[in-house]
């Protein structure tokens, strides 16, 4: 019985979300890795790398959101011998995939980016981006749910499968600095309006996100970094985020993170020569939905040409 009840909470909270809009919110906790995701502008600001992470939301809830997600960022500066490509670098592109399963729907996304930098003093740079943004979503009229069936929009599409495809635009800049960044960038900037296939969505606002962070060495043993995450998106409620990351003799890092209203985390990882692998622990409180179970999240990047060790006793090695 109390299983069922869980079931059951998670599929009417997901129910109601779809009925406002039939859109959903990828979150992503470790933010600080997946910059050039949420803005085009930060493609290759840490080189060229591959990341990718998988999230399981809510685990004890049947039909909760899971995401995959893996990108690829070339900086071809760093591809040229440049020795700091975050700062030397001029050109970078990206490729992002990202895949997620929330109740009826399965959604893919793709998007292809490339970010030009104009280097503003000796450790400035002014970086521009700007990312071409498909998506296919997939609706299972099987699995609708009570709310989604009586949605005049969702529910004529009960017992077949349906899909819709969106084309969009994604924009950003940021002005950035070895220790820090600040960034603004707009998500579907067309608002959705460019849609073939079924359309059993109203429509997928434009979002607006803005990023910063510090980080900075106190000792060759010790770093701190602090990320903050801010997100706006017509009909869905402000997301607002933030985490704080101690990384010691730069091979473990440990970190707390909140999504204020809805959740805290515990995050712990560790770097190799080439690799960063973390870990993260989600668990909900606040004023949000207090929904039972966990989420769990895991993170990896690989970089493509450099090692992670200190080029300079004031360099941080992760964000």
């Amino acid at each position: 019985m109390k299983r069922f009840s869980y079931i059951l909470t998670g599929l009417l909270i997901m129910g109601i979300a779809f009925h406002s809009m039939g859109q959903s919110r990828k979150y992503v906790s470790n933010f600080s890795h997946f910059q050039s995701y949420f803005n085009p502008g930060l493609t290759g600001y840490e080189g060229s790398a591959i990341r990718g992470f998988v999230r399981n939301q809510w685990s004890a809830i049947e039909g909760a959101p899971k995401t995959n997600f893996v990108s690829a960022e070339i900086d071809f500066g760093e591809i040229s011998g440049k020795m700091d490509p975050a700062l030397m670098g001029k050109n970078a592109v990206s490729i992002n995939l990202l895949q997620e399963t929330y109740g009826a729907f399965r959604e893919t996304e793709l998007i292809v980016a490339y970010a030009s930098r104009i280097r503003l003093t000796a450790k400035h740079n002014l970086r521009l981006g700007a990312g071409v943004s498909y998506q296919n979503i997939r609706l299972d009229g099987d699995a609708l749910t009570l709310e989604e069936l009586n949605d005049p929009l969702l529910g004529q599409y009960f017992g077949d499968f349906s899909n819709m495809q969106v084309l969009d635009f994604n924009i950003g800049l940021a002005l950035t600095h070895s220790n820090y960044y600040f960034a603004y960038g707009m998500h579907r900037v067309a608002g959705g309006a460019i849609i073939s296939g079924d359309e059993f969505m109203n429509g997928y606002p434009t979002s607006n996100v803005v990023q910063g962070g510090y980080r900075e060495a106190l000792s060759p043993k010790l770093a701190v970094i602090f990320n903050a995450f801010y997100r706006t998106q017509k009909d869905i409620s402000d997301n607002f985020e933030m985490n704080m990351k101690a990384l010691l003799m730069d091979r473990i890092w440990l970190g707390v993170g909140h999504r204020v209203n809805a959740a805290t985390n515990l995050q712990v990882g560790i770097l190799t020569k080439r690799v960063r692998i973390g870990y993260l622990f989600e668990f909900p409180m606040g004023g949000g939905y207090n929904l039972p179970g966990n989420t769990h999240e895991f993170t990896a990047v690989f970089n493509l040409f450099r090692d992670n060790t200190r080029r300079s006793d004031n360099e941080v090695l992760i964000w």
